[in-house]
């Protein structure tokens, strides 16, 4: 006779019910991964809950859970007021369960509560990890040590194309009070979800493709949730960015949200729009920098032009100085040479009643040579006589 104790299908299912509910009778809080997430048309909410581990991802545990629409209704309002966001897949959460066992359906978990603190806490966990370990690497400074144009113009967009704050900030950025120009190129990735990261992980690498044609790269979205913005402190994401070989910069968010990405980038600033200012400031900056600079030119070259006006005007007045000294002393030299010429003019000795004696059309000043019968012309002030040597006597005083 067989001894052995038999169940039917039925009849194990029962006992673990059974066992299940003796042990379980209270409520228990249970922290999950949302693996898989759907809402049916009468309002169910059936959740996939896995365990995952840390450093190798590999499946610890699964499970299967529900929440009923009326509780849903109520639970799902109170985590999208605290989180801004619904419950999704991929979110760490503590769930308030009930064990549960159906001999059909197998174990599954029934969700009463939900503490959407803890979502949010997880991720800031999560967060401050991963800004441990892009320090570790050195990532944290990579980007922002690089060099930008003196003005850069040449900008490559990441944002989804026809948000709000793409849309604000083309037009702040083209629409500039001072007209300077500046060439935008659009590359659209989603800015937010589990999908988001990856996307701008292509986008990023479509750019490098064509690195030399841009001077930097904006990362745009406006502001949203918590659970809106959280891939933003995605690793591989933040790991892209720091290591992108020209400037990234982010506009992400309002002033609360200061993301992982923010972090490594080249600048940060809050907003969109505020991005925008950023870059018309640059010119600004820099066109003052340029009029400034002709504006000392030019008071440099008033300045020098007056100063060799007045070196001008010294030379000028020492150069006539000089003439009027030099001709000063020429006329003099004129003066005494054109007296001299004067005394020694023979007009003026005969004027003296002098006479002028001349032979052979010569002046003679002596007559010791002259012999008699030589012809001799006598020059008076009035006329000329000619005479004949008669006889000659030298004498030691004539007078």
């Amino acid at each position: 006779m067989d001894d052995r104790k038999l169940y039917t299908l039925y009849q194990l299912q029962s006992d673990i019910s059974e066992v299940l509910a003796d042990s379980f009778t209270d409520s228990l809080w249970v922290r999950a991964e949302v693996s898989e997430c759907s809402v049916n048309r009468s309002g169910h909410c059936y959740l996939t809950l896995v365990e995952k581990e840390d450093k190798s991802g590999r499946l610890l545990a699964r499970c299967s859970a529900v929440i009923w629409a009326q509780t849903y209704r109520i639970l799902s309002a109170h985590f999208k007021s605290v989180t801004g966001s619904d419950i999704v897949a991929g979110m760490n959460v503590l769930f308030r369960v009930q064990v549960q066992y159906s001999e059909v359906y197998g174990l599954s978990l029934n969700v009463r509560d939900i503490d959407p603190s803890f979502t949010i806490g997880n991720l800031e966990l999560e967060r401050q990890r991963t800004i441990a370990r892009l320090s570790e690497q050195g990532m944290m400074e990579l980007n922002a040590s690089l060099e930008i144009p003196v003005l850069p113009r040449r900008l490559a967009v990441i944002s989804a194309e026809g948000a709000a704050g793409y849309r604000d900030f083309i037009q702040h950025l083209h629409g500039n009070e001072y007209g300077f120009t500046f060439v935008t190129t659009l590359f659209s990735a989603p800015m937010q979800g589990a999908e988001a990261p990856a996307g701008i992980i292509a986008a990023l690498d479509a750019i490098a493709q064509h690195i030399e044609d841009f001077d930097a790269v904006l990362i745009l979205r406006g502001g949203g949730s918590v659970m809106d913005l959280v891939c933003f402190d995605d690793y591989d994401l933040a790991l892209n960015v720091a290591q992108f070989p020209i400037p990234v910069l982010t506009g992400i968010g309002h002033d609360k949200d200061y993301h992982v990405i923010d972090m490594v980038a080249w600048h940060n600033v809050k907003t969109p729009t505020a991005l925008a200012d950023f870059f018309v400031d640059i010119f600004a900056r820099e066109e003052q920098a340029v009029l400034s600079l002709i504006s000392r030119l030019r008071l440099t070259l008033k300045s020098k032009s007056h100063r060799e006006l007045t070196r001008f005007e010294n030379m000028k007045m020492r150069l006539q100085s000089a003439i009027s000294l030099k001709t000063s002393e020429a006329l003099r030299r004129v003066d005494l040479l054109e007296a001299r010429l004067l005394a020694a003019d023979p007009r003026t000795l005969i004027a003296k009643g002098y006479l002028v004696v001349l032979k052979d059309g010569r002046r003679i000043a002596s007559g010791a040579n002259l012999t008699p019968g030589q012809r001799l012309k006598v020059m008076f002030s009035d006329a000329v006589v000619e005479c004949e040597v008669i006889s000659s006597e030298i004498k030691n005083n004539a007078l």
